[in-house]
């Protein structure tokens, strides 16, 4: 389609449209009431409550039963505050308090006195006894499936999701804490749990709370060395995993002396046979028969108090080896209440798990859902969608079967999703491109002003759609900043909300979270109503409080929420954390501004700021989210030294997208590994991205000079990315020393 031929279908769909809209504005104003959306946009949610009292958990004391709707779900209420005010304020820091009612559940919580999270889920289980809880997916068997090519993948035959109801739930939780006091496992003695996100997982931490044992939560995705790190330096001698993990002991065992019993969750179709391979006198036990150790038993539960430890979380940090970070009862339900009054969950929902359990965000979630009486449905990238690997033609996913509403992300993921959108587009005909160009820009022009579109949703985005199912209306996004772009492209093609929130594993997950009426994008929201937000002007950065038009400073959060410290590292606790004005404080490193509305959007982070040579400051966090945006970037680590006044970046290149860009150069007969050490691919790469900076609005300086194609995907098991996929920018520059060195020589 030539540029004549392009301008006359838009102007077609253009006149169209105009008939259209002129014959069904009036329709669309009276049942969608627009200005109601508006205004909900530009205010916040509840009425003004006594804050001081609020905060010291008081609640039921000033806010009267009928003042809450009492549809049994997180409401949307009509009335408006700002999201937060000023309560002190200096010449260098100011913090900002939530004034957004609090939901019947945190009022629940309150009255019900629910101080841990065994009282949490017993309090679950007499409210919604026959309820479905938790849903696994049932394999019936593996089939050899022959590709087109002659290889041969192995896929399973699923059938359906089999449920477990709350009161079901609640006793198999209670037979496994039983079950592992009789193992020999005391109160207040660590238990880990290495495995990846599954029922079990859920069933076995609500058993370990319910008998006071600290849980050891560590990623499925560390490395051999990091794992043992974390068991050794918290000395546990029982260890929770899965079938499919269990190997990886035959080498971590002979690393850790202390470790006496694994017990393993079982896989659907496979028994574990032989134990040959294992270190001798390490008992290994099957999930189910500590079950049946628990339902035989006769000892007591020992529930646990407030300040009892509840989990002790690795984070797979950035920088250095895992950290241990001490999560108390009272840091679990204060985030519990925290995100009763933001995250818009019914009890009508169904959620999709398949973020790691053992990162904060995903437990509390989840947590949150259950509180709710929402059942989690269990998924994996493996068999999530149709198409997935492990999936044979002609079977529905997860997400088919499961039909869920609500999922959590972290933004790679949906940088990913994004990315696959355009790569359709870019592949499909030029008609096609110029109805979804059309489409797309036709929505979010109503969109913006208040009205929703179902006919282009129906007709054009019900495909994109119903590849989670056809019917999932809210995500939530946590574990990094979201872009703006990647935030409107989903929202808008995938027809669901997406919501931001802000938190660190030492604030239990919880800091902002972004009202669901918000239709700004790039911001996380203002403060929960269970912690305060402050700023403090960092000098160094050029960031201070009194900015204008909105104060900037690094983020400091306080509240109940926040970690007790480091697990045995009392120097790093007595650096990030302090207590002031009767609360726990955490410095975070993330620089934030505070908008008017009270909402806070990140804009740097102190240990990604880099002086070069001339004096200037790039953030090279904010740089990589710019640039990740483009087609060509699966991933990208900017590095900067401060005696060049120059930034070289590392790119982990799009397949597809790279040998496009090299058969335009008339490149044509390499592999991707060869395209990748390609002068002339690198050229145009680093091209590419200067137009696509610009775009961005980027400044000069802080556009990438050189560039450096990496021919391996960065995942978290080659230890270059957390688990959550933030870089762990030391490894990646150690790894890449070499390559950085000739950058910055050429």
């Amino acid at each position: 389609m030539d540029g004549v031929g392009f301008s006359l279908a838009i102007g077609t769909l253009r006149a169209l449209a105009f008939v259209y809209d002129v014959l069904t504005f009036p329709v669309y104003m009276i049942l969608q009431r627009p200005w109601r959306l508006r205004q909900l946009s530009r205010k916040s949610r509840g009425i003004l409550v006594d804050i001081e009292r609020e905060q010291s958990n008081d609640v039921s004391v000033d806010i009267k039963e009928n003042d809450f709707n009492k549809t049994n779900q997180f409401r949307d209420p009509p009335y408006k505050f700002d999201k937060a005010k000023a309560i002190q304020e200096d010449a260098k820091s100011v913090t900002y308090r939530s004034v957004v009612e609090p939901s019947e559940f945190h009022v629940a919580l309150a009255k019900e006195n629910i101080d841990t999270m065994a009282k949490m889920f017993e309090y679950c289980s007499k409210k919604y006894p026959n309820r479905k809880c938790l849903g696994t997916r049932e394999i019936l068997a593996e089939e050899d499936e022959v590709q087109p090519n002659g290889r041969v993948f192995k896929k399973f035959v699923m059938g359906d999701y089999r449920w477990k109801t709350f009161a079901e739930v609640n006793i198999l939780a209670a037979h496994f804490g039983k079950g592992l006091r009789e193992l020999g496992n005391a109160p207040t003695k660590n238990v880990a749990v290495f495995a990846e996100t599954r029922a079990e997982w859920m069933i076995a931490a609500h058993g370990i709370f319910k008998q006071n044992i600290p849980m050891v939560t560590i990623y499925a995705t560390l490395g051999d060395e990091a794992i043992a790190h974390a068991i050794n330096e918290t000395e546990v001698s029982t260890i929770i995993t899965s079938y499919d993990l269990l190997p990886k002991f035959k080498k971590i065992l002979e690393l850790t002396p202390k470790v006496k019993t694994l017990v393993y969750m079982e896989d659907q179709l496979k028994s574990l046979g032989s134990v040959e391979g294992y270190k001798e006198g390490v008992d290994i036990v099957k999930f189910s028969e500590v079950l049946q150790k628990g339902s035989n038993s006769t000892i007591e539960s020992q529930l646990p108090k407030p300040e009892d430890t509840a989990i002790i979380m690795y984070t797979s940090g950035s920088t250095g080896v895992p950290k241990g970070v001490i999560l108390l009862q009272k840091n679990l339900i204060s985030t519990l209440r925290g995100f009763c009054d933001c995250t818009p969950i019914y009890e009508s929902d169904v959620m999709i798990g398949f973020l790691p359990l053992a990162h904060v965000f995903e437990l509390m979630v989840e947590s949150i859902c259950l509180f709710g009486g929402v059942p989690i449905g269990y998924s994996g990238p493996l068999t999530m969608i149709d198409s997935s690997s492990k999936i044979k033609k002609g079977t529905k996913g997860d997400a088919s079967v499961l039909g869920p509403t609500v999922l959590t992300s972290v933004p790679l993921i949906l940088d990913r999703i994004s990315k696959s959108i355009q790569e359709k587009v870019q592949k499909s005909s030029n008609l096609k491109k110029v109805m979804f160009k059309f489409a797309y820009d036709y929505k979010t022009s109503w969109k913006r002003r208040g009205y929703s579109t179902p006919l282009i949703d129906r007709v054009i985005f019900s495909p994109v759609k119903q590849l989670m199912g056809g019917k999932m209306r809210l995500m939530i996004s946590g574990g990094a900043p979201l872009s703006p772009e990647t935030h409107e492209q989903i929202a808008t093609c995938l027809c669901v909300n997406i919501i931001q929130g802000y938190g660190l594993t030492e604030s239990t997950s919880c800091a902002c979270v972004q009202d669901l009426y918000d239709m700004s994008f790039g911001r996380v929201g203002g403060p929960c109503t269970n912690c305060d937000i402050r700023l403090v002007s960092w000098e160094e950065g050029n960031y201070r409080v009194t900015d204008k038009p909105y104060p900037r400073g690094e983020i400091l959060i306080g509240g109940d929420n926040v970690s007790a410290g480091y697990y045995k590292l009392p120097d790093k606790t007595d650096e990030e954390f302090f207590e002031a004005e009767g609360k726990r404080w955490f410095r975070t490193g993330d620089i934030g501004e505070i908008h008017k509305d009270g909402a806070v959007k990140i804009i740097d982070r102190k240990k990604d700021l880099v002086k070069l040579q001339a004096g200037e400051y790039v953030s090279l966090g904010k740089v990589e989210a710019q640039l990740k945006t483009c087609t060509l970037v699966d991933n990208i680590c900017v590095y900067g030294e401060s005696s060049k006044d120059f930034c070289v970046a590392l790119v982990v290149a799009n397949h597809p997208q790279l040998r496009d860009l090299a058969a335009k150069k008339g490149i044509t007969d390499k592999s991707f590994e060869e395209l990748c050490v390609d002068p002339r691919v690198e050229k145009a790469v680093m091209q590419e991205l200067a137009e696509h900076g610009k775009r961005s609005k980027l400044e000069k300086f802080e556009i990438p000079a050189a560039v450096k194609l990496v021919k391996e995907a960065w995942s978290p098991d080659m230890g270059l990315v957390t688990a959550a996929f933030k870089l762990k920018r030391k490894d990646i520059e150690e790894r890449y020393k070499h390559e950085i060195k000739r950058m910055y020589a050429s």
